[in-house]
């Protein structure tokens, strides 16, 4: 198990993306808006690359990045599509939260299911797809970082704060080379 964890680390580190060898396509879903809007991820991604961000009201972690991707969905503008999919929280208002904090992802509640078909088991999860539905960035995937010296037992909260800025700066390398990739 140490041995699978340390190739998988290293083939990171050498190949600078967050994916494995073998490349994973993304199934095919449709979900309806917030807003009313009928969103199939092969149409969303034949415009531009998508992030998916799996999310919970609840999730500290996801409390902590959502800043980093409205920031991110700002600097790219519409060269990506974030789509915020709601799931895993039977008692937030999604709706309410995302506009209390002034974000502007596509907000596709009830996203259970699509979370189980790409393999989203806890929140937050997010995925980068291209145009050819291939998966390009996996939260899941990126490298553990070491947080021992940010105390003996850091919080969620504080572990969710730390952690953020690292994800973030992953998911913009991811859309850099995809963008770029589309542009050649």
């Amino acid at each position: 198990m140490r041995r699978t964890i340390l190739l998988l680390t290293l083939g990171f580190l050498l190949n600078g993306n967050a994916l494995a060898d073998d490349e994973r396509i993304a199934p095919d879903w449709t979900l309806q808006s917030v807003a009313g809007e009928t969103i199939t991820l092969s149409e969303a991604v034949s415009e531009q690359p998508v992030l998916l961000y799996f999310w919970a009201t609840w999730c500290p972690y996801c409390k902590a990045v959502m800043p980093h991707i409205q920031d991110i969905q700002q600097e790219y503008g519409d060269d990506v599509r974030v789509l915020a999919i709601h799931f895993r929280d039977d008692k937030g208002d999604p709706v309410a939260f995302i506009k209390k904090a002034g974000y502007d992802f596509t907000l596709l509640p009830d996203g259970l299911e699509v979370a189980k078909l790409n393999g989203i088991w806890g929140t937050p999860g997010i995925l980068i797809v291209d145009k050819d539905m291939t998966v390009r960035f996996d939260l899941y995937q990126l490298p553990k970082l070491d947080l021992s010296a940010a105390g003996e037992a850091p919080s969620h909260s504080q572990r969710a704060a730390l952690l953020a800025p690292y994800w973030a700066d992953a998911i913009r390398e991811s859309l850099d080379a995809v963008i770029g990739e589309s542009s050649k």
